[in-house]
């Protein structure tokens, strides 16, 4: 018998009185973080004693929950990105909410593994899943899968599409049998992923062939139609068209109709990356911009976008049930699924790349069930709208200039005296961004479009007004009146 200390330990809390008592007030100033957003700066920097507390050493041993949390408010609540905050303007990101929140607490309480099983998660992720495929207009007999975001969700629908496309039996064989070279169409102006995609399935960037954009900054599609045949004419197989439906640069919006119709001609698969306009299938005054997605033979979507659940939460839907699962689906010993207890179920990991997966559909699902799915298309359409206005607000001011069209709620534009070369107008736009964020003003972004420089401001959130955007002009030309009257290097 083994003599001495045997004591058994645990993670859970040793006084539970003490630490829920301590946990309710985290979350009602957590709420009040919130709820208090628009009195704070959008972003500062850190001071140096706060940065030099993340080089602390390894802890060895303990600190109570309660020194834990006084830290957290010292070094990390102080200092976010600040896309919660309504004049977020930066990068297209979702603003989050209070109900998200709650919900990922709940699920990192309730614990499951969503790799599958049978229990109550797994049936509320599919349900989660239907509801979007619902949303897309996708039939019934569609199946889709949460993962982490847009990027993964584009990597899963284009591995259904290389594998449909290859000709030969990709996961037994390799990308080396495949018997001609893949081509994958997308514009000019799609996003990074896709080049990673196409790396990661083993084609190479050379299988993305880059579509010249037209004045819109859409896909031309004389163009798609003339690289296809020419790389038919050279040996290679075109295998799939990448539509965008909004774009990163300028949220321009590819002619879905026509390019399902020239799939369907050409026996390519036609996938939409969706992930920053795919959601305004539910918006009222604008979803006739992405008709036809509900074609798709696969769509990738972001839910940490238009719908503000928190990070991270994407989703992919695929056409054909049997070819999602063709791609993905393994059957080892240790996962047998088994006529009755926890193993009686499918298991959702045979759609997509992870086994272990979060359980990020309860976040989803709560903010649907409080709000309505009605609610969401309202504020997609205020967004859009408040991206016309301020397009307005531009028009109207004599030193800020349009730089493409608005087409969803992406507003690219530069401030301009006069005067100016191109290299100089950088200088100054990236001037005037820097300054209405380290003011803890407005977050704004810059771009190249068409080889010219300008600001890009990305209206996603639910927490934005048109008084932040009457804000955000008047001054971001103060501050290039005051910085444009001397624009040598030297003086910035």
């Amino acid at each position: 018998m083994q003599k001495g200390n045997d004591a058994q330990e645990t993670l859970d809390p040793s006084d539970w009185t003490t630490t829920l008592a301590l946990a309710h007030r985290m979350v009602d100033e957590a709420g009040c973080h919130l709820r208090d957003v628009r009195d704070r700066p959008l972003w500062q920097a850190m001071p140096d004693a706060v940065r030099r507390s993340y080089d602390a050493p390894l802890p060895w041993d303990p600190a109570s929950l309660a020194e834990i949390w006084k830290d957290l408010r010292a070094n990390l609540m102080p200092y976010p990105m600040g896309n919660i905050h309504p004049r977020f303007f930066m990068w297209y990101m979702g603003a989050g909410t209070f109900t998200g929140a709650l919900g990922e607490f709940l699920a990192a309480v309730e614990g499951s593994n969503l790799g599958g099983g049978n229990n109550a998660a797994p049936l509320m992720d599919a349900q989660v899943t239907g509801w979007m495929r619902q949303m897309m207009g996708f039939p019934e007999s569609a199946s889709g899968t949460l993962v982490d975001g847009g990027s993964k969700a584009n990597i899963i629908g284009l591995t259904v599409a290389r594998n449909v496309m290859a000709g030969v039996d990709v996961r037994e064989e390799g990308v080396a049998a495949i018997p001609q070279p893949l081509r994958f169409y997308a514009s000019d102006q799609v996003h990074s992923c896709h080049q990673k995609a196409v790396e990661l399935l083993g084609l190479g960037n050379r299988a993305l062939v880059r579509v010249q954009s037209d004045d819109a900054c859409r896909m031309d599609l004389s163009a798609l139609a003339m690289a296809i045949a020419n790389d038919r004419a050279a040996g290679a197989k075109p295998a799939c068209v990448i539509a965008t439906a909004g774009t990163t640069n300028t949220g321009a919006i590819d002619d879905l109709p026509r390019i399902r119709d020239l799939c369907r001609r050409e026996g390519l698969w036609f996938h939409v990356d969706g992930c920053i306009g795919a959601l305004v299938t539910i918006a009222p005054r604008h979803r006739y911009l992405v008709a036809g997605i509900e074609s798709a033979d696969s769509l990738a979507l972001d839910l940490h976008k238009w719908l503000h659940a928190p990070f991270e939460a994407g989703l992919a839907l695929v056409r054909d049930r049997a070819q999602h699962l063709a791609s993905f689906a393994v059957h080892p010993e240790y996962l047998e699924e088994k006529p009755r207890g926890i193993a009686a179920a499918e298991y959702l990991y045979n759609y997509g790349l992870q086994t272990s997966r979060g359980f990020r559909a309860l976040k989803i699902w709560m903010l649907l069930k409080e709000h309505g799915s009605t609610k969401f298309g309202r504020l997609i359409d205020q967004n859009i709208e408040q991206a016309l206005y301020f397009t307005d607000l531009v028009g109207a001011e004599p030193s800020l200039t349009l730089m493409a069209p608005t087409a969803l709620n992406i507003v690219c534009f530069r401030y301009d005296p006069g005067g100016l070369d191109e290299a100089d107008l950088r200088i100054l736009n990236n001037e005037i961004m820097l300054r209405l964020q380290e003011a803890g003003i407005a977050a704004l972004s810059d771009t190249t479009v068409k080889g010219r420089h300008c600001l890009r401001m990305a209206i996603c959130n639910h927490r934005t007004r048109r008084e932040d955007l009457d804000l955000t002009a008047r001054e971001l030309v103060r501050i290039g009146d005051e910085c444009g009257a001397d624009i040598s290097h030297d003086a910035l």
